[in-house]
């Protein structure tokens, strides 16, 4: 059974690379658990909370772009187990990864978790859609409560996923991660202080 993701990632170069630092013969060997690539409940639990990733396109003169793309958790929507899509927000209007995929679909995602330190990466088509061109797709993206202006819409046909190892990555937290591990002590200092309260009242009222 072929393993997908390095089918697509294993050109010549790399090949020769892993042959070098001498683990040619384990990738040449090595066979995966799947025949083709479809998202399994892993992969949603784990796009549904995602709030950002990285996207990387190609130019015509072959230079590499990697992109940020943010939005509320869980907006890179999942249409069905081989296609994703999101909205795409009006940012510093440079467009570079639009025109890139105008000439060149081709795209690699990487998604952090560095709670969990966890990374899952995926080659895709990338296919650009006007938003008022697939009413129901722009229903599936828009999250009415994020107020950006999506200027398009982006459909990723899967290609190739995988899960990298957690080595070296770093744990980091954000505020809404943060809040609520330090939410139990917030409620147990707030007892604390309506305890502290009510024992003063006791004693200034001699009861």
């Amino acid at each position: 059974m072929p393993y997908g993701f390095m089918d697509v990632a294993r050109t010549p170069g790399v090949a020769a690379a892993q042959a070098e630092m001498g683990v040619g013969d384990l990738w040449t060997r090595f066979k995966g658990h799947r025949a083709f690539d479809r998202f399994t409940a892993d992969e949603v639990a784990f796009l549904a909370q995602r709030d950002s990733f990285y996207i990387a396109s190609v130019s015509e003169t072959g230079w590499p772009y990697v992109q940020h793309r943010g939005g509320p958790p869980g907006f890179l929507k999942m249409l069905d187990p081989q296609t994703l899509a999101f909205a795409d927000y009006r940012g510093n209007r440079q467009y570079i990864s639009t025109g890139n995929f105008r000439t060149n679909d081709r795209a690699c995602l990487i998604l952090m978790d560095y709670v969990r330190r966890a990374r899952l990466k995926m080659y895709v088509h990338v296919e650009t859609v006007a938003p008022g061109a697939d009413q129901a797709l722009a229903e599936c993206v828009t999250d009415p409560d994020y107020g950006a202006a999506i200027e398009r819409m982006f459909r990723l046909r899967l290609v190739a996923f995988d899960w990298n190892c957690p080595q070296h990555i770093v744990l980091r937290f954000n505020e809404h991660e943060i809040a609520t591990a330090v939410q139990p002590l917030h409620d147990r200092l707030a007892a604390l202080e309506r305890e502290n309260a009510e024992l003063r009242r006791q004693l200034a009222g001699g009861d």
